[in-house]
This record gives C-alpha cells, sequence and structure tokens, in this order.
C-alpha cells in the first residue's frame, strides 16, 4: 500500500474558518485531514491552531479553490 503524503493548505485558530475552507475542497472532491497543533510558546496553552492538510498531489489544485476563494468572498482570514 501507498503512503501518501500530505501537505497543510490552510490553518487557522478559527473552527467556523476551517469548516468553511474544508467544505469546499470536499466540494471539489479534494480529501481534507485535520492536524490539530497546539500552538508555539508566543500564545496561551489553551490556544490551538488547526491545520487542513490535503495529499500532496492535490496540493495545486486545493491552494488554487482556496486563492480563488479568498478572492470572490469577504471571507479573508488575512485581515481578522
Amino acid at each position: 500500500m501507498e503512503r501518501e503524503t500530505r501537505v497543510a493548505v490552510f490553518e487557522s485558530e478559527k473552527p467556523a474558518e476551517i469548516q468553511l475552507v474544508k467544505s469546499k475542497l470536499e466540494a471539489e472532491s479534494i480529501s481534507t485531514f485535520l492536524n490539530d497543533k497546539y500552538m508555539s510558546f508566543t500564545t496561551t496553552p489553551t490556544a490551538s491552531t488547526v491545520r487542513l492538510m490535503v495529499n500532496l498531489r492535490e496540493e495545486k489544485k486545493a491552494l488554487e479553490i482556496i486563492d480563488k476563494m479568498l478572492k470572490e468572498t469577504e471571507f479573508n482570514p488575512l485581515n481578522n
């Protein structure tokens, strides 16, 4: 069985943002995976970031979808 390499395509501390991007990618038939990690020492121990991961072979398509989504909607986590 071939092992899949997963890469992060989006990350956020806000579950609603993660869910929105996850839903958009899955609607385009891209399998997603969540990777929860505690953030670095610069934040409180209870703050955590979630990374949305995809298979390496789907990375380009996923990033194109996310980029289009950010350009077409008011949703832009970089402004928060």
